[in-house]
């Protein structure tokens, strides 16, 4: 089984927190994490994937166009992605530069394509997912591991 964790990043700082997202994701038996860029996934990459984890910087309050031109162009597949766990995290520039929103577009696209939405778990912020300001420091990191484990936990659970 595998978790694809896709995202955009052109700064670093969503890559860095999708690494740690990845890390979560391997530390469930029996579930690897697949990272790829948006420049860089396939749609087998996307297909293939048993969860979905999905990450952006906020651009005007939203996902990056690289990131949605991703889900516009394998929309075609969206019976294949019915029932898999999907999740989703950012990062910004400013406290108050649009994490939320940002997740929540990137939430909408996941439900369109069928799939069950978690957020981050109550030991992590228990919201919509994993965010942080610039880079991730090593609290938001952890946040991102327990997102991974979650949804690699919930893929073992539904795939098991």
């Amino acid at each position: 089984m595998n978790v694809l964790v896709l995202y955009y990043s052109k700064g670093g700082n969503t890559r860095r927190l999708a690494e740690a997202i990845g890390e979560g994701v391997g530390q469930i038996d029996g579930v690897e994490a697949v990272l790829r860029h948006a420049k860089d996934v396939t749609k087998d990459d996307f297909v293939g994937a048993d969860g979905l984890i999905v990450g952006s910087p906020v651009y005007f309050g939203t996902m990056a166009a690289q990131l949605k031109l991703v889900l516009d162009e394998f929309v075609g597949v969206r019976k294949k992605m019915e029932n898999k766990v999907g999740a989703a995290f950012t990062t910004s520039g400013d406290p108050t530069g649009g994490k939320e929103t940002t997740m929540m577009s990137i939430i909408q696209a996941l439900l369109i394509y069928g799939m069950i939405i978690v957020g981050d778990p109550l030991s992590a912020t228990g919201h919509y997912g994993t965010a942080c300001v610039g880079a991730p420091d090593d609290g938001t990191k952890e946040n991102g591991r327990k997102l991974g484990r979650r949804v690699a936990e919930l893929v073992r659970r539904l795939n098991g």
